[in-house]
């Protein structure tokens, strides 16, 4: 095989993980972030709930009922979406695959610069290369997807800001 080949075969493998991580990892911050309001969001309706509830004892018992039940119900909604949908759980889950990804990155740099430098035979190379990508492939298979939000994060933190991590 020609090594000119094979060295853009590798560059290609790299550059797709290279972007797969840092649309993991922006997906895993998208999700964190939205439970970090979610919980905040919680926190505040939770307190103008019971402030509603304490007025109807205190003041117009009518109206801070009124207030309280609407409140009460949008809490509800709330609380029933975050027990279905872990985001935290979800983010982890982002966090790992880029990790793992992460590690399969690095080889594939380490593959490119045995080939530059020639410290390994072809048939090494093509042999790490297919293991690289089995490896690859379960991670992909166990992976969480991605959205087009997360894509376009990461192909400006890669493009814009050169942010390599």
């Amino acid at each position: 095989m020609d090594n000119n080949i094979l060295e853009g075969q590798l560059r290609e493998c790299y550059g797709r993980v290279v972007y797969t991580h840092k649309t993991h990892e922006k997906c895993a911050d998208i999700l964190q972030k939205k439970l970090g309001c979610m919980k905040n969001l919680q926190l505040v309706l939770l307190a103008i709930t019971t402030g509603s509830f304490i007025t109807t004892v205190v003041g117009d018992a009518k109206t801070g009922a009124i207030i309280g039940s609407v409140l009460s119900a949008i809490l509800l909604f709330l609380n029933s979406y975050l027990k279905d949908y872990d985001l935290g759980s979800i983010a982890q889950k982002h966090r790992q695959a880029a990790g793992d990804m992460w590690l399969i990155r690095e080889r594939y740099l380490s593959l490119l610069t045995d080939l530059k430098m020639q410290t390994k035979s072809i048939e090494e190379i093509l042999k790490e290369r297919d293991a690289l990508m089995i490896e690859l492939s379960a991670i992909y298979i166990g992976a969480p997807s991605t959205n087009y939000k997360a894509y376009s994060m990461a192909q400006k933190a890669l493009k814009e800001l050169e942010d390599m991590t």
